[in-house]
């Protein structure tokens, strides 16, 4: 901002002193939520998505162990039958067991982060508001 518009913008705010002093506001109080200024949290995508890994989780815990136990027991049962695909089934069982348990932990990382996102959002808008609220005792000096 140059030194000719900081002082048109105080030219302009002394012929209207009714409008006040307004840091990145709203006119009046359209938009403000009760007793919390114009600041509001709402990540309803962020509670979607969290909320779907979370869905996704319950079910890849319930549904992805189903065929664990008896892929185990057919790979012991080939091993002991001196089958070589038992040992080869052994390593299928295994590399899924890795697999659901790295997605298993995707999504909760996904659906934990995202509720942290959303509360850590929230907190600092109301910290943010509360600086604000005590900053704007600055404009009592300028009436």
């Amino acid at each position: 901002m140059s030194w000719d518009e900081w002082e048109q913008l105080k030219t302009d705010h002394a012929q209207s002193p009714a409008a006040g002093m307004r840091l990145n506001g709203l006119d009046g109080n359209a938009g403000a939520t009760a007793g919390s200024g114009d600041l509001v949290v709402n990540r309803d995508d962020l509670g979607a998505i969290g909320h779907e890994a979370y869905l996704l989780y319950g079910r890849l815990s319930r549904d992805g162990d189903h065929a664990r136990p008896s892929t185990f027991d057919a790979s012991i049962a080939l091993t002991n039958g001196n089958f070589t695909s038992g040992s080869e089934l052994l390593k299928v069982h295994d590399r899924w067991n890795s697999q659901l348990r790295t997605l298993l932990d995707a999504c909760a990382r996904i659906s934990n982060h995202l509720d942290y996102t959303k509360s850590t959002h929230a907190k600092d808008d109301v910290d943010i508001a509360g600086d604000l609220l005590s900053t704007s005792k600055i404009d009592e000096y300028f009436k």
